[in-house]
């Protein structure tokens, strides 16, 4: 039985996508281990959104190069948006790896790792406008939380997004598979499942939408709670809004990017919103979610983004009081409408609005948190402190840390609730009441 490492990078579609290779590579002879050094196939899963992703990924191809030097016989590929990106330059000018495997490609794996035994070089990065994956069984060890992919591709076409070019156009799995692997998950003892999506407010199975899916994925088992990422302020609708109000273990929790405060910038950006409609959702959701949090995406030194839209987006960061936030500086992705665009904000003036958005939400998460001491909170224990094993840590449905002294009686998986005695601006700090 041939072995396969797997080295996962960039966002939670990438950790679901592993769970797939896995799923198809299990099925046909091959060994999941956590031991490069021991592997057959070393594959990475590979993130273009940001250019320092990719440079992580060449340094970590230079160190798994020696492996290959004292293992010819190693087959060493990369999978995803990498891949769909940048595959002459991986395979025939650097001669980097032996495959190159894009996001629709997978069912080939064992066919491509098969050639590259033998020698073969291996390109596989077409571009599927059905390919869902929805029959494939993932590989999953046993856990808690569980990664489902519901729709695949985006058709919304920012102008510094690299997505709609390495994993195509939006397409939908049926309702009906996402609350059968719902149900298998519940059967194993899972107790959160992430529904995920480019933008899952435009998930659409013959006429069942986002909410549908969400209202039939939270009736499966009450005791799971059901989070989903990401959404895009244009198709964010009232009837999303009311259905996570009507079920209790749908998290109060919405990831909503705001990229920037300038209405100008969002329409270099073509983010197809205002800030007005925007902070209208946010008003709108508060009204009919009570306590539902925010957190963000939000990027510096866009294109000719001038002081005064950098204090814009500043503004709305006050204005809305994000519970958390993606920061980044500007990064010119090949192929996409903002490349062609002059770079011309510094890379120090870049670095320093970075920072200021970097201060300002550290600055709102802590006194966001500093309100809910002497508060009780229902935390999902995930398992040990990374700073204690004396320490549980677990999650709030507001997607809030929540770390506390561990108990016999309590075991990873359980619901508690935990009275907040003190904060930092990334973790709430208790006691089980």
């Amino acid at each position: 039985m041939a072995k396969v490492y797997i080295e996962t990078y960039g966002c939670q579609m990438n950790v679901a996508d592993t769970e797939i290779v896995m799923g198809i590579l299990s099925q046909n002879g091959y060994e999941n281990i956590q031991d490069a050094s021991s592997a057959d196939v070393i594959l990475l899963n590979t993130c273009s959104v940001r250019d320092n992703a990719e440079q992580r990924i060449y340094g970590r191809l230079n160190n798994l190069n020696k492996l290959k030097k004292d293992n010819p016989g190693l087959v060493l590929g990369i999978l995803g948006c990498m891949a769909e990106r940048l595959r002459q330059d991986l395979i025939e000018e650097k001669k980097a790896v032996d495959l190159v495997v894009g996001p629709d490609e997978y069912r080939r794996l064992p066919e491509f790792i098969d050639h590259a035994f033998g020698g073969e070089k291996g390109i596989g990065v077409r571009l599927s406008r059905t390919e869902t994956y929805e029959d494939i069984a993932p590989y999953r060890e046993d856990g808690l939380q569980a990664w489902i992919s519901v729709m695949r591709g985006c058709d919304k076409f920012c102008s510094f997004c690299v997505v709609p070019f390495t994993r195509g156009r939006e397409r939908s799995r049926t309702l009906s598979s996402i609350v059968s692997e719902i149900e298998d998950l519940s059967a194993r003892g899972f107790r959160e499942v992430t529904l995920l999506g480019q933008n899952v407010n435009s998930y659409n199975d013959n006429g069942n939408d986002f909410a549908d899916l969400l209202d039939a994925s939270a009736g499966v088992d009450r005791n799971i709670r059901i989070r989903y990422t990401t959404s895009h302020p244009q198709d964010l609708s009232d009837k999303l809004l009311h259905t996570m109000a009507e079920h209790a273990n749908i998290c109060n929790y919405i990831h909503l990017p705001v990229q920037s405060g300038s209405n100008r910038i969002l329409e270099l950006m073509n983010r197809t919103y205002t800030i007005e409609h925007y902070l209208g959702l946010i008003e709108k959701a508060r009204k009919i979610i009570p306590g539902v949090s925010f957190s963000t995406d939000i990027i510096a030194g866009f294109p000719s983004e001038t002081i005064d839209d950098h204090i814009m987006t500043l503004d709305v960061m006050r204005q809305v009081r994000y519970d958390g936030a993606y920061m980044f500086k500007y990064s010119p992705r090949e192929g996409t409408k903002a490349y062609k665009m002059d770079d011309d904000v510094e890379e120090e003036i870049k670095l320093k609005r970075l920072n200021d958005i970097i201060t300002l939400q550290q600055s709102i998460s802590r006194e966001l948190n500093q309100e809910l001491v002497g508060r009780e909170e229902v935390v999902l224990i995930e398992g040990k402190s990374k700073k204690s094993d004396k320490h549980f840590s677990g999650r709030t449905g507001t997607n809030k840390v929540v770390v506390f002294p561990a108990e016999d009686h309590f075991t990873i998986g359980d619901y508690v609730n935990v009275k907040i005695e003190r904060v930092t601006s990334a973790t709430l700090i208790g006691s089980v009441v």
